[in-house]
């Protein structure tokens, strides 16, 4: 497998499970050394990293709670003391809340203000941190939902709302750091085999009547996502910025 990444330094937030965990392998099977953060599963974050190493490249774990803006600095000034550098931000981490509809009594308000604060907030405060020190050429993915465009069910207000807050965020970003060459867009995958879906649906199993909304019909494997992902951030996809990707199944079209 070609190494198209080697020398590079890959950050990934929300590395210890799903698709966090998938895409830290697949960087590092293309030679990336990888960093990953996770907020309380050290063992299986550590696992992960250990995962990586054994394909012969740098990997750390660091614990940072992305619902504490004020972690995201010192957080990247790690990875730079760790590695010298870092090229490439994936932006993965994030909940999300099994809604209600927003006029329904027993919504859980506080719940959903930590939604806002880890998946808007807290992407917001890794990029301010990464993006002075990110290498010139380097890449930015935030990892959305194909809620930021398309509001498929009733309750999904607020994921569905962070998801478009992140969607004009990416695109300011591209414009700020296109001088510098440094490419930012966003996946939106749909529906996953992980836990998040399992939060959302109830399980990992897809229910029939979600099935039948894809003219795919299937859920996505992770590595599909994965190989989108690191699509935009290799040499390839040196003059695609800006844009929302979606890979879905055709769910919404």
């Amino acid at each position: 497998m070609t190494q198209v990444f080697a020398g590079k330094v890959a950050l990934i937030t929300g590395g210890s499970r799903g698709l966090g965990a998938e895409m830290a392998e697949a960087f590092a099977a293309l030679g990336a050394d990888v960093a990953i953060t996770y907020v309380a599963a050290q063992e299986k974050a550590e696992a992960v990293a250990e995962k990586l190493r054994a394909k012969g490249v740098r990997a750390m774990a660091l614990r940072c709670d992305q619902g504490d803006p004020a972690s995201a600095k010192p957080m990247i000034d790690r990875v730079l003391a760790e590695f010298g550098r870092l090229d490439i931000l994936i932006n993965n981490a994030a909940i999300v809340v099994p809604g209600t509809p927003v006029d329904d009594p027993r919504h859980d308000p506080v719940k959903l203000d930590r939604l806002w604060q880890i998946n808007v907030m807290g992407a917001i405060a890794t990029t301010r941190a990464a993006a002075p020190v990110i290498s010139d050429g380097g890449r930015i993915i935030f990892i959305g939902s194909l809620n930021g465009t398309h509001s498929l069910f009733p309750g999904v207000a607020d994921y569905a709302g962070s998801k478009a807050a992140i969607n004009g965020y990416a695109r300011g970003i591209a414009r700020d750091l296109g001088k510098r060459n440094i490419t930012v867009n966003v996946v939106q995958p749909g529906a996953m085999p992980t836990d998040m879906m399992a939060e959302a649906l109830g399980s990992t199993e897809a229910p029939d009547f979600f099935l039948d909304m894809h003219p795919i019909r299937r859920v996505a494997a992770l590595r599909e996502v994965a190989a989108m992902v690191t699509f935009l951030a290799g040499p390839e996809a040196g003059y695609m910025t800006g844009s929302t990707f979606d890979v879905a199944g055709g769910l919404g079209i």
